[in-house]
């Protein structure tokens, strides 16, 4: 058959995608996907090596070419005033030839993150590491200075560094209200196909087909804070499409979204893991909670939200999505009960 340029570029994205896998019998595979012959994958292959985007390990095994550049950046020799000069001198050249949307984000969550180490981390230094290849852009900020959700702790009086991590799936959390809104983490996780932040033994990460976690790392705890963020730089999300899903008409941050699976170990049952998961959300007058892998709750966690917290907020939208038939029957039971009379 013969083949368009644009199915041409379906079948290179497609072949890079498998060279990051690892796929076996590449050639064949892709053949066989696309109903072309291996001779044609064979011509692309060429001309991917002949461009330097792919590398050739041994016959049939490739890898993808990768540029990377490694900075440190020390605050006593004033490398850390502003994001701006990071942004331009490190980042800016990496990305200069991305769609103007792609760009956009970049500069967005690059900006906010770089801030969050100049203003709360108290770091002496900044690691920053990008690397780039065909497909994605990666960035990892490493600081010394004291771990995010230990500071986040401490600032809000948490009894635990999971109740801390949990704030940051709701947003608008900050240490510093007078210069900073607390939304950076939140929208930069959102726009990144993968985002982690490691500190304090904990591990907050999300990506693009999955919502966000919680996880023990294991092993020592070590100091400062490492984010990770991931974007493929043929992304079609913008980010003012993203920041419209949370905002309302006039550009305030009114909406969250609570997925509870990635909050509790087990099902939710009790009134006090409501009114964790309850903390702060009179921050907003939309809030979604996720039952996507809740089996069932109990009673006490139920009516606590759904009777309590919604009794003392009428103004605040609860939506629960993703119920299953158990969590659902405990949901209309205490809303039924709440509503009769007597």
């Amino acid at each position: 058959m013969r083949v368009t340029e644009e199915q041409k570029k379906t079948v290179i994205l497609y072949l890079l995608e498998k060279i990051r896998e690892n796929r076996e019998e590449l050639s064949r595979h892709t053949a066989e996907v696309f109903h072309i012959s291996q001779n044609t994958v064979h011509t692309y292959l060429n001309e991917l090596l002949e461009k330097g985007i792919i590398l050739r390990e041994k016959r049939g095994k490739y890898s993808l070419a990768e540029t990377e550049i490694t900075v440190c950046l020390q605050r006593s020799l004033g490398e850390l005033k502003n994001d701006t000069d990071a942004l331009n001198k490190y980042l800016e050249p990496v990305i200069r030839d991305l769609s103007p949307s792609v760009r956009s984000i970049w500069r967005y969550a690059f900006s906010e993150m770089v801030n969050n180490v100049i203003d709360h981390s108290e770091a002496e230094r900044l690691r920053i590491r990008i690397r780039r290849n065909y497909l994605t852009t990666q960035v990892l900020l490493t600081d010394d200075g004291v771990g995010i959700f230990e500071k986040i702790r401490n600032h809000f009086g948490f009894e635990s560094l999971d109740d801390a991590i949990c704030e940051l799936f709701k947003g608008r959390l900050t240490t510093d209200a007078a210069h900073h809104s607390g939304e950076g983490i939140f929208f930069s996780s959102k726009m990144m196909d993968r985002f982690y932040i490691l500190s304090d033994g904990k591990i907050f990460t999300t990506d693009k087909y999955e919502d966000s976690l919680i996880a023990d790392m294991g092993g020592d705890r070590p100091g400062g804070t490492s984010v990770m963020m991931e974007l493929s730089n043929f992304s079609n999300k913008k980010a003012s499409e993203i920041f419209g899903l949370y905002t309302n008409d006039d550009g305030g941050f009114t909406k969250t979204k609570i997925p509870l699976k990635n909050i509790f170990d087990t099902d939710p049952v009790s009134r006090s893991q409501a009114r964790r998961v309850c903390n702060r959300l009179d921050k907003f007058t939309e809030v979604e909670l996720d039952f996507d892998g809740v089996g069932w709750m109990g009673q006490g966690f139920a009516h606590q939200i759904f009777v309590v917290f919604r009794g003392e907020h009428p103004d605040i939208l609860l939506n629960p999505v993703n119920m299953g038939e158990e969590a659902e029957a405990m949901y209309r039971h205490v809303v039924g009960s709440a509503s009769l009379p007597g």
